[in-house]
């Protein structure tokens, strides 16, 4: 047998994860966080009915590396280090999300924290992917909100960022009536923002030849120019042997 002698917290992880002789641990050395991986086989047929997960004894040294792979975010990492306690490893960040703050988020702290993701990124410690922030209700969104979006925005960590709105502007574009049937065709063989994206084009149409309505043959002349996405995909997959792979 042998004796260690043990940091507080880790006897607190000890206790708490309810650790007793024959279980197989590991503790993390940065952290000093304590996980039960499970029960010694040693001890599988110790009774009838077990509900523990019996593991095999570890074997070979016991400080190991062993990698863990975390997903969290920009934001998890600023909560964790509102109030930092511990080292600037990764597994110290983690440590850190698990206890309860309040505090306030500053500029700072976030500039520091990018610096710190970009060096593991760098390093290949980390990898970037990035999310998807989708705002709707766009239109309720004042000036300021948007210049701050789009400061955000010129970020190396920013998201891909959708806005979304069911507010329209009126354009005022007059159609034939073939005009507007043959434009509900086409919407139903496509789709119907391909459809509503050919109002433009052929309304310029139709000015450069003198007219202020949209007729039949300004929608057909429009949509020969384009392409839709199936007509799009179809073009490329007939042509791929043309692309640089």
């Amino acid at each position: 047998a042998k004796q260690l002698r043990l940091d507080p917290s880790i006897y607190e992880g000890l206790q708490k994860e309810k650790v007793s002789c024959g279980d197989v641990i590991y503790i993390e050395a940065n952290s000093g966080s304590v996980k039960r991986v499970g029960r010694s086989d040693a001890y599988a047929t110790e009774y009838d009915l077990e509900a523990d997960e019996y593991v095999p004894m570890p074997k070979g040294d016991v400080h190991k590396k062993k990698e863990i792979i975390q997903d969290v975010t920009l934001h998890d990492l600023d909560i964790a280090n509102a109030k930092p306690q511990g080292g600037q490893d990764i597994m110290s960040m983690m440590g850190n999300m698990m206890k309860s703050k309040k505090t306030e988020i500053t500029e700072k702290l976030r500039s520091e924290i990018n610096k710190v993701v970009n060096r593991y990124i760098d390093q290949g410690v980390a990898e970037l992917i990035p999310g998807v922030l989708f705002v709707d209700e766009v239109h309720m969104l004042d000036i300021e909100c948007f210049t701050y979006l789009n400061r955000a925005l010129e970020s190396t960590l920013a998201p891909i960022v959708i806005f979304a709105t069911n507010r329209g502007v009126c354009t005022s574009i007059n159609l034939h009536e073939g005009a507007l049937t043959r434009m509900g065709e086409i919407g139903a063989t496509t789709s119907l923002r391909y459809a509503v994206q050919l109002l433009t084009p052929a309304r310029i149409l139709a000015e450069t030849q003198g007219r202020s309505d949209i007729v039949v043959d300004d929608v057909d002349e429009i949509n020969a120019l384009f392409n839709d996405a199936k007509r799009s995909a179809k073009a490329l997959a007939e042509s791929s042997e043309g692309y640089l792979q």
